[in-house]
């Protein structure tokens, strides 16, 4: 019967998506692993390869429709025999999504329902159907395709069935809990006909928000109304870590590698999340999971919008690596060029706009992050010293916002402690 392809969840987070361009047309034949067109998230656009085989017998979304619903049918697949014809009159299951992005890891792509029968395994030495990504999955995973129970169409094992059945690295699942009561509704902000009236008379132009944009808004606008934010402060005197900067860049000039003040800062952070574990740690909505490895975000500003790269095991990375993998992940940033689970996940953030001259500033929490440090420029200041003398030296303020759900302030203060120490003896970094 005629299979209904599905608008995919590109990440945890999707809700909705641009259909960008369908790189197939009506009577085209497909096989597994073709790519059938490109879907934009707020963040990226990324390709949407086939699974099953047959005719494309109709497209129902068009290339460039906005808003398109995950889950949402997009095109419908003919199997073999089947005609144009045969779309209005047999039911299509609506509930399985018959393709698969490409390049996406694993824990992104989750389709919001799967509401399928399953079919018995195959018997030992038959073929096994299954997805290019579930292949892919239990490839990288050491599974038997043939010992998996598929739950696809004509039991085609898919990427859910493979999760499923690594259970050792598949977090357990949540308890069933009672809806909420009703709270009372936040008060809107004012419609875009009010602020207009306001400014009747007034020469503007109207820009429209894009699926970033309005994805920022919304995620930021929750984060400071939900999250109980509770900021830091503290001095940090850099002449130190100039001093041995300098001096490794002259050392690693011959393999082209330039270390920024920003990456001694990263390593800092991931020190100290594992100097300080406790605060190494995400707010689950009923429960905190705290982290094993220093996952560490960077804000990274592209046009229109930002993204958080995040810069997995930092702690145990030299500043090379670090350097490198992080201009790497900025300038595919500003591509729109990074898979979800590149800017998916870590405990604390950093955001740093001391390279555009701002002193100190306070940013908001990214949840479920803990945590995030914002680093202002460092600047040449008379200090203490020691011995009771008045110095010159170059300070750079940072402030820590934090989550209370997840860390007290006395916890607060010993991971910033931490984190100025490391970049107060940087040298100690490399121990």
């Amino acid at each position: 019967m005629p299979i209904e392809i599905l608008m995919p969840a590109l990440s945890p987070t999707m809700e909705e998506g641009t259909l960008a361009k369908w790189l197939v047309k009506e009577g085209d034949t497909v096989q597994s692993g073709d790519i059938l067109c490109e879907i934009e998230t707020d963040k990226a656009t990324m390709e949407f390869e086939a699974v099953d085989e047959g005719v494309i017998g109709k497209i129902l979304v068009a290339d460039g429709t906005e808003g398109v619903k995950v889950n949402t049918a997009i095109a419908v697949l003919l199997e073999d025999g089947e005609s144009a014809s045969d779309i209005d009159t047999s039911p299509v299951p609506t509930s399985v999504p018959t393709s698969a992005p490409t390049h996406v890891p694993t824990e992104a792509v989750a389709p919001a329902t799967e509401e399928v029968a399953t079919a018995p395994a195959p018997a030992h030495g038959s073929r096994v159907f299954a997805s290019p990504l579930a292949r892919r999955i239990a490839a990288d995973k050491g599974l038997d395709l043939a010992q998996i129970t598929g739950t696809g169409p004509k039991g085609r094992v898919v990427k859910a069935d493979v999760i499923g059945d690594v259970k050792t690295t598949t977090p357990a699942a949540m308890p069933t809990q009672a809806a909420p009561a009703p709270t009372a509704a936040m008060p809107a902000s004012a419609s875009a006909d009010v602020v207009a009236r306001a400014y009747e008379g007034r020469e503007y132009e109207e820009i429209a928000l894009n699926g970033m944009r309005k994805t920022i808004a919304a995620r930021l606008t929750e984060a400071k109304q939900t999250v109980p934010h509770f900021y830091l402060r503290r001095d940090v005197q850099l002449d130190a870590l100039l001093a041995f900067r300098s001096q490794l860049n002259k050392q690693l000039e011959a393999r082209g590698v330039k270390l920024s003040v920003n990456d001694f800062i990263i390593k800092a952070c991931a020190l100290a999340l594992q100097a300080v574990p406790a605060a190494n740690a995400v707010w689950a909505g009923d429960r905190v999971l705290q982290m094993k490895a220093s996952d560490v975000a960077v804000a990274v500003a592209i046009e229109g919008g930002l993204f958080t790269p995040v810069l997995q095991d930092s702690d145990t990375k030299s500043l090379s690596q670090l350097s490198t993998e992080m201009k790497d992940l900025a300038s595919r940033a500003r591509d729109r060029k990074l898979a979800p689970h590149e800017y998916l996940g870590g405990s604390f953030a950093v955001s740093n706009l001391g390279m555009m001259g701002i002193e100190n500033f306070d940013a908001i929490v990214n949840p479920p992050h803990a945590g995030i440090l914002a680093v202002g420029a460092g600047l040449k200041k008379p200090v203490v010293n020691a011995d009771g003398d008045i110095v010159v030296a170059t300070v750079m303020s940072v402030t820590m916002s934090v989550d209370h759900r997840v860390i007290d302030g006395a916890l607060g203060a010993e991971l910033l402690k931490h984190i100025v120490e490391n970049l107060e003896n940087p040298m100690a970094m490399l121990v």
